[in-house]
């Protein structure tokens, strides 16, 4: 079983504390959203988690293990990947560069032909593209691209920071449907943070509310689409 558990896990800016103590745990094929407004520390959590951010205080765990200490790179190659907030492709590289760079921790060439397969068939736009220079791509196309390219090193818990920001309509129910699809197909544990709270919630098994940096509210995401607080504070209700 493949779990994730964060413990009281605090992140600070200098003086600033943008997580308090916050708690949560992503068991082995669950979709987990974080919901909450701009500046209520998801992003920063998705980075300690991720070892780009150092913590304050608590303690990460993967499959029972303490991961606190382990640089990034060490985290990618355990299995644990990110799909950044604003996709952070390399415009000047093309599509496929953009992917490989994504499975740098994979030695096995039949693992990435496998990976690389994976992605295409997920995201058929991105196989058709894959000669392009990323920058020359649309909003979702580089989305769609970014997801693959966390995607090509094996991960078994993918998280995915703000996946439908700045896109059309319909290529967020495209960017759903494979996050649905991921999930559901190959068990993927998904690490879900998005602005839109209706639509992380619709995804999700299980979410957590994060005001001020602290958790504040937690349960399945459909008790969290009924509840009254949610309704009003994140979806307009």
């Amino acid at each position: 079983m493949h779990t994730l558990e964060a413990r009281e896990i605090a992140v600070c800016y200098g003086p600033l504390e943008a997580v308090h103590d916050a708690s949560f745990k992503v068991d082995q094929g669950e979709i987990v959203a974080l919901v909450g407004s701009n500046g209520a520390g998801k992003t920063s959590t998705l980075k300690a988690l991720m070892g780009l951010l150092p913590m304050a205080r608590g303690e990460i765990l993967w499959n029972g293990e303490p991961i606190t200490r382990l640089p990034a790179s060490a985290r990618v190659a355990n299995g644990i990947a990110l799909s950044p907030e604003g996709r952070r492709l390399f415009p000047r590289m093309t599509v496929l560069e953009n992917l490989q760079v994504g499975a740098h921790t994979v030695r096995n060439a039949s693992l990435r032909n496998r990976a690389m397969d994976q992605v295409y068939a997920l995201f058929p736009r991105v196989a058709e593209r894959r000669a392009q220079l990323a920058g020359s791509l649309s909003g979702g196309e580089q989305q769609m691209v970014a997801i693959g390219r966390a995607m090509m090193a094996q991960p078994r818990l993918l998280m995915l920071d703000e996946p439908s920001l700045g896109l059309a309509p319909k290529i967020i129910a495209e960017i759903a449907h494979a996050i649905q699809q991921l999930n559901r197909d190959s068990g993927l544990s998904i690490i879900l943070v998005e602005q839109n709270a209706n639509l992380a919630l619709q995804l999700s098994h299980h979410a957590y509310v994060l005001e001020q940096g602290k958790v504040v509210l937690s349960g399945t995401g459909q008790e969290l689409l009924a509840d009254d607080f949610v309704r009003k504070s994140y979806l307009g209700a």
